[in-house]
């Protein structure tokens, strides 16, 4: 007597004809999944910049926030200039972008922060920006927009 050794050829088929089934069910939810990476990844920014103005703000505060003449333009965080606007961040650059430090994975300009690389959803859709306060005695304005579904 001969034992059999290994699979028959319509078990392989049945099991490739499965994962194909299941596959097909798979695909569309990681494709949402992209989407809303993007999305959370843009709040986690909302969350950087409002932080970082807060604590460049606080720093204003302790150096000279007395709203008078001398008032700092400029403050240092960790080694890094950040102009101020204000007491806030400036929407520049030198200002907020200094004062998150590290936003290479983000592309910026005038206060606005959106996702680079392949495949990151339109600027217009899925980014946050950064308003500095237009007058004194009032905080900035950080607006999301998180429709990163492209």
């Amino acid at each position: 007597m001969s034992k059999q050794q290994g699979f028959t050829l319509i078990e392989l088929v049945t099991v490739i004809i499965i994962l194909g089934i299941l596959a097909a069910f798979a695909v569309p939810r990681f494709i949402n999944l992209t989407s809303s990476a993007r999305a959370a990844t843009i709040d986690g920014l909302s969350g950087s910049i409002k932080a970082a103005s807060a604590l460049a703000h606080a720093a204003y505060i302790v150096k000279d926030g007395s709203g008078t003449a001398a008032a700092p333009t400029a403050i240092t965080m960790d080694g890094a200039t950040v102009s101020l606007t204000f007491g806030y961040p400036s929407a520049t650059s030198t200002g907020i972008a200094a004062a998150l430090q590290d936003v290479d994975s983000f592309q910026h300009a005038s206060g606005k922060f959106w996702l680079k690389g392949d495949g990151a959803a339109a600027p217009a859709d899925c980014q946050v920006t950064y308003a500095a306060p237009s007058t004194a005695g009032e905080p900035p304005t950080i607006t999301v927009k998180d429709n990163c579904g492209a």
